[in-house]
């Protein structure tokens, strides 16, 4: 390296190891043995603009790495992001924009969160799809206006990760050949050498998924390292992995190469030893040399004229191709058309009784033709899960331009794909599976909630209705999980009605994940479902008297078994309300009127019917009610055997609202 080039990455080494000492927690490690491959790939290849961080064609960087935050935080200051100084000297204290881990929407520049490892690098395989399903759609001869790369930084942890193994056997069947994997092979985790747990041949693993693999044997060699990203960059059929070989911790002298290095500060004496190791001046802390400032103001000035290239190019576009470009401006807007809500083909169900499962897919098709840049699939289920849309064709090696992805059965690694193809934008993505195998997903589910992505699960097989697959293919407590995560919206309709009041309101929301738990078994259409189901939960059946001595709450499947049970209560002599709560989060959020006219306060005796763990139902239940639920799992039997046996059959119902009534 040159002078200025060895004073930059000395720069991005001491702001990590000032800013974790400053903290008294961090990881320094990672930031100071990657630092010459940071800032290799940021100042040769990424393209990107610190004004515009949300430019459509810029390269994506994602830190799946996330614990070595402080890398990407000294490369966003350095480059010019709204990131000062100050939020450098303020990492991962209240209210700064510098936390522990990356998070989107917090920090300008940055991608996606990350820090569970392995979940950014699923999140990249999206953006890579979302580039290539893009650039199919919309160039044209003359006008590459989607051409950039995914590079995701990973380290032996994600490695480890079954997530990332899921994601790159997709990505290589997919031939992604604009993602681009660095490998910070330090062989070095939390408890010590990777020889403890971590031995197999990575790269063999990942030639076997279909990868490009380079090795590039000395992590701070930034010409050795330059060749092997412009290698990585000829590739078109194949993404690349290019292993690294650096030094966790470099330029420590009693602690490079150790675990003890990895996510503790350095500690006074061994800063200073650090400093005059690798020559740099003992004070003051967050020195950054005027020269080397100037030295990222001449890169922002080269990457400022790239992107008004750019800019260039699609006026052009917009002129040359009008149609097209309003397309564009559509796609990436998020908006929904209103004319959606209105299309009669939406709520059309006839009156045939359908499954939900069946009700969302006839929906999706009408959803489709107004909302074009849904894409997405199912993980193998796509037979079960209905999720298919007919009128597209799928996204294959061979085939850019298709909206269907077929995820395999891979539910962790399909969940942070739909994340990653959100956050790259232009596109809505939404992924199926059976609701019991929502476990194997929850961790990308959960940080989609954090986000605030509006991506779309879809979750059939919603109960122990199930049947003959027994029990462990029978939910019992996701559902209560599902609802337990912030931001989550979790939608249980009860006919085709409401499943596509379902679907609206998913497509309608901006500001975070929504889930919709589907039957498997058929259910009839109920009168007076539809639009109402937008407000979370409505009466469906009104008392017969002045007031109810009743209020029966239920969704999905076990509505209409309440409304027959109502009836015949009724026939008893009492007056019972029937309240659809087709979801607890949309029904909280109604203002305080609202809820009082649906839920009087005054009526307490309450009986809540749900085939699933009754955790969550006790605000509603009030002092006189109770909830028929299920505390074990089911069994194997057909369908309505297994649910008379549980409780859930008109039967039981009467028999527990009566007993509530005396």
């Amino acid at each position: 390296m040159n002078s200025i080039d060895e004073r930059a990455v000395n720069t991005i080494r001491f702001l990590a190891v000032d800013a974790v000492e400053k903290a008294s927690s961090g990881h320094p490690g990672l930031p100071m043995g990657g630092a010459v491959l940071g800032y290799t790939l940021w100042t040769r290849f990424l393209k990107h603009s610190p004004d515009a961080p949300d430019w459509a064609d810029r390269d994506r960087f994602v830190l799946s790495a996330g614990h070595g935050s402080m890398l990407l935080y000294s490369l966003l200051h350095l480059f010019g992001y709204d990131l000062p100084l100050e939020e450098i000297k303020n990492f991962r204290q209240w209210g700064s924009k510098t936390p522990g881990h990356p998070e989107f929407g917090h920090t300008p520049g940055v991608e996606t969160t990350t820090g569970p490892l392995g979940q950014g690098f699923a999140n990249a395989v999206g953006m890579a799809i979302a580039e290539s399903r893009l650039a199919a759609e919309f160039n044209r001869p003359g006008y590459p206006l989607v051409d950039h790369y995914t590079y995701v930084y990973t380290g032996d942890g994600c490695m480890m990760e079954g997530i990332t193994s899921e994601a790159a056997s997709l990505a290589g069947h997919l031939k992604l050949g604009k993602l681009v994997c660095f490998y910070d092979d330090n062989k070095i985790s939390i408890d010590g050498s990777t020889e403890i747990t971590f031995t197999e041949d990575v790269g063999k693993r990942f030639e076997a998924y279909g990868w490009q693999v380079l090795r590039v044997k000395e992590g701070n060699r930034m010409e050795i390292i330059s060749e092997a990203i412009s290698e990585a960059r000829q590739e078109q059929d194949r993404p690349t992995l290019i292993m690294v070989r650096t030094e966790i911790g470099y330029g420590s002298p009693g602690k490079q190469g150790t675990a003890g290095i990895h996510g503790a500060p350095l500690g006074g004496e061994e800063v200073l030893a650090t400093k005059k190791n690798l020559g740099w001046p003992l004070e003051p802390d967050f020195h950054i040399p005027p020269e080397v400032y100037e030295h990222f103001s001449g890169f922002k000035q080269t990457l400022k004229a790239r992107k008004e290239e750019w800019d260039a190019l699609l006026s052009d576009y917009r002129h040359e191709y009008p149609e097209l470009a309003e397309r564009w401006n559509n796609w990436f807007s998020g908006r929904v058309p209103e004319e959606l809500e209105n299309d009669p083909m939406l709520w059309d169900f006839k009156d045939q009784p359908l499954a939900t499962r069946a009700a969302s897919g006839q929906a999706m098709q009408v959803l489709a033709e107004h909302v074009p840049n849904m894409i997405g699939g199912s993980a193998d289920l796509n037979s079960s899960t209905k999720t298919e849309l007919k009128q597209f064709d799928y996204f294959q090696a061979d085939n850019r331009g298709g909206s269907n992805i077929h995820f395999g059965v891979r539910e962790h690694a399909m969940g942070g794909i739909l994340s990653g193809l959100f956050l790259h934008g232009g596109l809505r993505p939404f992924g199926s599976t059976f609701l019991v195998f929502f476990d194997y997903m929850k961790p990308s589910v959960r940080l989609a909630a954090l986000m605030g992505l509006p991506v779309v699960y879809v979750y059939t097989h919603d109960s122990i209705a199930v049947g003959e697959d027994g029990p462990t293919h029978q939910p019992v407590e996701q559902l209560s999980h599902l609802r337990s995560i912030p931001n989550m919206h979790v939608l249980r309709p009860a006919d085709g009605r409401e499943t596509a009041a379902a679907w609206l309101h998913a497509l309608q929301r901006r500001c975070g994940p929504t889930a919709l738990i589907l039957s498997r078994q058929k259910l009839p259409q109920l009168a007076g479902t539809g639009k109402e189901a937008l407000r979370g939960a409505y009466v469906i059946q009104r008392e017969k008297g002045e007031d109810a001595d009743l209020v029966i709450i239920a969704s999905g499947s076990e509505l209409d078994l309440s409304l027959k049970a109502a009836r015949e209560l009724e026939s008893k002599g009492h007056s019972v309300r029937v309240v659809s709560m087709v979801s607890r989060e949309l029904f909280l959020a109604q203002d305080e009127d609202y809820r009082e006219e649906v839920l009087p306060s005054a009526v307490e005796c309450r009986l809540i019917v749900e085939a699933a763990l009754p955790v969550g139902w006790e605000s509603f239940t009030c002092s006189g009610g109770a909830v028929i639920g299920l505390d074990d799992f089911g069994a194997s039997a057909p369908g309505p055997v297994v649910m008379e046996k549980r409780g859930f059959c008109v039967e039981n119902i009467v028999r527990q609202a009566e007993a509530l009534l005396i």
